[in-house]
């Protein structure tokens, strides 16, 4: 297609849309170790392709484990989705001490930004353009898309949300991950009366 000039004219979803008027925090990450869980969270947002049209997930995940802490699916692209997902990770596993996000309004959101710095956490933001300072999420959703998304033309939000929940959870708690010595993620990120640890 690129060689003879040809192109898609279908509508492609964007997910990073940043706001003018929201504060853009400074970049946190650049040369700091992070070795163990709740030393870092992320999240990101990305499309996913329907028979018909797009869903958008969000994921909030332990940087140092790969752990996915929550998720939520949304046909909008809304604050409302991300507040859900970052307000149950906390409620799940107490803060981290960083959040680091890329530059989407969603996530420069003062809605957002105000839970973090409420709870103590220190914010962090990608470059513009830059994937590779939120590597490890990126992972994730060419791992998901791949394995899960691409496989399945999913018809309704109600079969997606049913499926990506039994993806993670497979990813979380059964796949082996290199990165971790083969262990799965359930196993380096654990959780044992309200006292996080590392397995």
């Amino acid at each position: 297609m690129a060689k003879m000039g040809l192109a898609a004219v279908y509508q492609q979803p964007k997910t990073t849309v940043p706001h003018p008027e929201h504060k853009v925090w400074p970049y946190l990450l650049r040369h700091l170790t992070i070795d163990r869980p709740n030393q870092v969270w992320c999240a990101d947002i990305t499309d996913l392709p329907m028979r018909r049209g797009f869903l958008y997930l969000v994921a909030v995940m332990d940087w140092a484990t790969r752990k996915v802490l929550a998720w939520r699916l949304s046909n909008t692209m809304d604050v409302e989705f991300c507040l859900e997902a970052l307000e149950e990770a906390l409620a799940t596993y107490g803060p981290p001490e960083i959040f680091n996000t890329g530059q989407d309004s969603q996530f420069t959101s003062p809605r957002f930004t105000s839970i973090l710095t409420e709870a103590g956490v220190r914010v962090s933001m990608d470059g513009r353009g830059r994937w590779l300072d939120n590597v490890f999420i990126e992972r994730l959703w060419l791992s998901l898309k791949y394995e899960c998304v691409y496989l399945h033309a999913f018809e309704t939000g109600s079969e997606a949300r049913a499926r990506l929940g039994q993806w993670i959870g497979y990813y979380n708690t059964d796949r082996p991950h290199s990165a971790l010595g083969g262990r799965a993620l359930s196993e380096a990120y654990a959780v044992t009366d309200g006292i996080r640890m590392a397995a």
